[in-house]
């Protein structure tokens, strides 16, 4: 069983809300008169407008940089020859909103994310994230450098964890996330991108990343073509893996590798379904013909409906998904540690919630009982605080599995349908 520990259970949504609407219910104290009757009229009168900004000031401010279409770069002297000029023309002609630029790899920051960069690409009325590959081996090292692209002006951040961040690698998301949270604070839009396939990655920290106080959008590579999936089953898939991480997917397409035009076409149309802007990896890897496709106007896909179907998670099953099960019936009341695995206890707590809502009683966890249970908030693990206890106390790993982690953690990859990509 691994060391664990819960940390303090904030609600997100009212904490980082809480700052502008106290403000906001101090402004309208003001308004008050000592009249009991111009009170009335003053509270009949600034109601609706206070509701509707309290309300504004609890939405996160972050709709309006994904959801525009975006391009990523990875090498700005490999984008249009890094003449600025040319590459705000060429995103206004494709419409391209949002710009990723590469900013550090690792702990190291990159120089061509600078405040010059960024400046110019605001003036042209342009959204900048800054993104960094990570590996987990200097967690806190990596989340200073990741901090740095809010310095240098970037309207976001973009996290790029991929196969390095597997096995065992919890404690090192933790912390990672914990001190860029603490560096950029709570509001600041962070994202995180990597596989689209959440079910063949059983020991990715995803619940980490996109756990409560962390990242608050999710850019999935939704890359059909290298994956070798049609554009439907892989944004399906991907929705269906996705989904009960409760982020908002913005995903990101593909351009690399030459995929036909239609499929690229095929992909834009089936966002405007699911009311989603994807951005494209990459700049560089983009042709003039690619380039036009990403420009021209295209229609929704007529009579499809967005998938909406959940993965089934029942006993027996090993992974994130499970831990992820598991801090949310630990959220709902129930007597858990957040193994990773489908054990009998975690089956009889899902028996109990799912008799407690009125559901059917089979212990199987598919669409209709994660849609419950997804309302419950989760319990955040301090992942990171169990690995350095377990160290000050000389416990060793036992099965593979180091302190701070799930005892899923050493489960391999089914298979890594990102792997030839370059970052």
């Amino acid at each position: 069983m691994p060391i664990w520990s819960l940390g303090p259970q904030p609600s997100p949504d009212l904490d980082e809300s809480c700052g502008r609407s106290d403000s906001l219910l101090a402004v309208f104290k003001n308004l008050m008169t000592k009249t009991h009757f111009r009170r009335f009229g003053l509270l009949a009168l600034a109601l609706p407008v206070l509701f509707m900004a309290i309300q504004s000031a609890a939405q996160p401010a972050q709709a309006g940089i994904y959801n525009r279409a975006g391009m990523w770069i990875w090498y700005v002297d490999d984008s249009n020859g890094g003449n600025l000029g040319s590459i705000i023309r060429e995103a206004k002609r494709a419409r391209v909103g949002t710009v990723y630029i590469k900013s550090g790899d690792g702990d190291d920051a990159w120089s061509q994310f600078n405040r010059r960069l960024v400046n110019r690409l605001h003036r042209a009325g342009l959204k900048v994230c800054g993104w960094q590959y990570v590996y987990g081996d200097k967690p806190v090292a990596e989340a200073r450098i990741s901090a740095v692209a809010k310095r240098r002006g970037a309207d976001c951040f973009v996290i790029d964890a991929e196969a390095e961040y597997e096995q065992s690698k919890y404690a090192a998301a933790d912390m990672y996330i914990r001190e860029l949270r603490r560096l950029v604070g709570p509001r600041f839009p962070l994202a995180l991108s990597t596989f689209p396939y959440a079910h063949y990655h059983p020991s990715f920290p995803y619940s980490v990343f996109l756990g409560p106080g962390a990242a608050t959008a999710n850019l999935p590579q939704v890359y059909w073509h290298a994956i070798g999936d049609s554009v439907r089953t892989t944004v399906e898939i991907t929705w269906e893996q996705n989904t009960i991480y409760k982020r908002r997917i913005w995903p990101v397409g593909q351009t690399y590798e030459n995929p036909p035009i239609s499929e690229i076409l095929a992909f834009r149309r089936f966002m405007l379904n699911y009311g989603s802007a994807p951005s494209w990896w990459s700049w560089q890897e983009t042709n003039s013909t690619e380039w036009r496709a990403l420009g021209k106007t295209v229609p929704r896909v007529g009579g499809y409906r967005p998938y909406t179907g959940k993965p089934t998670v029942e006993r027996g099953m090993k992974g994130d998904q499970v831990v992820w099960l598991q801090q949310h019936l630990i959220g709902a009341g129930y007597n858990l540690e957040p193994t990773g695995i489908f054990s009998a206890s975690t089956y009889r707590a899902v028996r109990k919630f799912q008799q407690s809502r009125g559901l059917e009683v089979d212990g199987v966890v598919g669409t209709t009982t994660w849609n419950r249970l997804l309302r419950v908030t989760p319990v955040r693990v301090r992942w990171s605080a169990a690995r350095n206890r377990a160290l000050r106390a000389g416990v060793s790993s036992a099965g593979g599995v180091k302190p701070g982690n799930p005892l899923s953690a050493n489960l391999p990859a089914v298979r890594n349908e990102l792997a030839g990509v370059s970052k």
